[in-house]
């Protein structure tokens, strides 16, 4: 048994994937059957019988991170942490110790816009597997002591993440470029936050944000449909919506910057200069997605991009650079990033602002444009075909409202895209002069260096919070 609300498990990796790259050309989805339970709640369902296994997956709306008040920064994570750390019926260690001698698999997440449960077991273990699943889900305990102990752990990680510039620059950047727009909350929390936070605090937040009436989920594997629907009733069908209203759940769009801004964070000890740009992407399900992704495949999203051709390949400058997309349902986010010694990061960053300006000006030329359809039909991993893939996928689509022919549609945008299409969306995502851009190093090294992009704001890896 193993709760994860830092690590991402392989299959929601690949969940997350067929959201911003494509399945083979040959790939269909098979189409799922609904279940509806009268407490709101509505599954997705599919009968395989090739591995005596079943996957479940399910999201709840309105309870990540972007659900928690400023005050309770990192709530949402640790909340969804502690609901496998003990039950009104299990401890903790009775909890781990049935699901490891079933051989069940339980994970637990926080997302920005949702929580994340995912049961894999043994066909023959999946009801009682199911069956404590939606104990941790419908009663968890949150005891004092589990709370201290996860909450500690989190302080510990936040002071070792400022050791490790590579890591700390993602936390820079996401205050940097957020402020205090939901999207900007830690899901690690602050060192100030989780040491405000309580247990009590964090039960008053699962108890007015978990609700079944919110909550999608999909069912995959050796199970018949008869059976599913039985212990789904006897289960998390006994899952009552708290009275009242319910919490609004919409996130407001992301913040769009005006103009550069730009912020140097000092670790003294640093030999090396980590940065992470970063400016407006699109809406989960935008129309532009397919031809976006196709722009950013040749741009840094593969190892013989732009990017990485010309910072490591070419220049030698680094081990590695590369850009990405995120989209959430109100907006989303364009990230460049890469490292390189102290003494290189102007250099580093001259070449990044000329390949965006390229990009944006130039754009691409057909045979590149060929060659990034063909890697994108082709990249998709085989792992979508097991299934806790294929849950993975049906919560998802079913969640963001994209229907269960997203791929056909997508893949049919991407064979179809010209070296025109291409050119707009990077002129359109690639950013020329509104951007957030954060660089962590030995700032007495680098900021004659970084002067002639701008003003600084400047910070130390030693002030407190991000």
């Amino acid at each position: 048994m193993t709760s994860r609300t830092k690590c991402v498990p392989a299959a929601l990796v690949a969940a997350f994937l067929i959201l911003t790259g494509p399945l083979a050309a040959a790939f269909r989805l098979p189409r799922p059957e609904k279940i509806s339970l009268a407490n709101g709640m509505t599954f997705y369902y599919l009968r395989t019988t090739d591995v005596p296994l079943v996957s479940f997956q399910l999201y709840i709306g309105g309870a990540g991170s972007a659900a928690e008040p400023a005050e309770l920064e990192g709530g949402a994570n640790l909340a969804a942490d502690l609901l496998l750390k003990g039950t009104a019926t299990m401890t903790a260690d009775e909890v781990a110790e049935a699901l490891e001698f079933m051989g069940a698999d339980l994970f637990t997440s926080a997302a920005e816009e949702y929580v994340r449960v995912s049961l894999e077991s043994l066909a023959e273990h999946f009801p009682r597997a199911l069956e404590i699943a939606a104990d941790c889900l419908m009663s968890p305990a949150f005891k004092d002591e589990e709370f201290r102990k996860e909450r500690d752990r989190r302080i510990d990680q936040l002071k070792a993440i400022k050791d490790e510039p590579g890591q700390a620059v993602r936390y820079y950047f996401q205050k940097a470029y957020f402020g205090d727009h939901p999207l900007g909350r830690l899901s690690s929390g602050t060192e100030a936050s989780l040491g405000r936070m309580s247990a009590q605090a964090l039960k008053a937040f699962y108890e007015a944000r978990y609700r079944p009436a919110r909550t999608v989920g999909a069912v995959v594997g050796d199970i018949e449909k008869r059976a599913l629907v039985a212990l789904l009733e006897r289960t998390l069908g006994k899952w009552r919506n708290p009275a009242g209203p319910t919490p609004a759940a919409s996130l407001p769009p992301p913040p769009r910057p005006r103009g550069p801004r730009l912020v140097l964070v000092d670790k003294p000890d640093a030999t090396q200069a980590y940065f992470v740009l970063g400016a407006p992407g699109y809406p989960m399900g935008d129309p532009i997605t397919a031809a976006a992704q196709l722009m950013n495949t040749l741009f840094g999203g593969r190892f013989t991009s732009w990017l990485n051709t010309e910072l490591r390949i070419e220049r030698g400058l680094t081990y590695g650079a590369s850009s990405a997309f995120r989209s959430w349902r109100s907006g989303g986010l364009f990230t460049a990033t890469s490292y390189t010694k102290n003494d290189k990061i102007g250099e580093m960053l001259d070449i990044t602002f000329g390949l965006l300006r390229k990009g944006s000006a130039q754009g691409f030329e057909a045979a590149e444009v060929e060659s990034a359809r063909n890697y994108i039909e082709g990249q998709f991993p085989p792992t979508l075909e097991a299934n806790g893939s294929k849950a993975g996928t049906y919560v998802r689509l079913a969640f963001y409202g994209l229907g269960f022919d997203y791929y056909d549609t997508y893949l049919a945008k991407v064979a179809g895209l010209s070296p025109e299409e291409a050119k707009a969306a990077a002129a359109k995502l690639l950013p020329s002069s509104d951007f957030v851009l954060v660089v962590v190093g030995k700032s007495s090294e680098i900021r004659p260096l970084l002067q002639k992009f701008g003003t600084w704001q400047e910070k130390k890896v030693t002030d407190p919070g991000f």
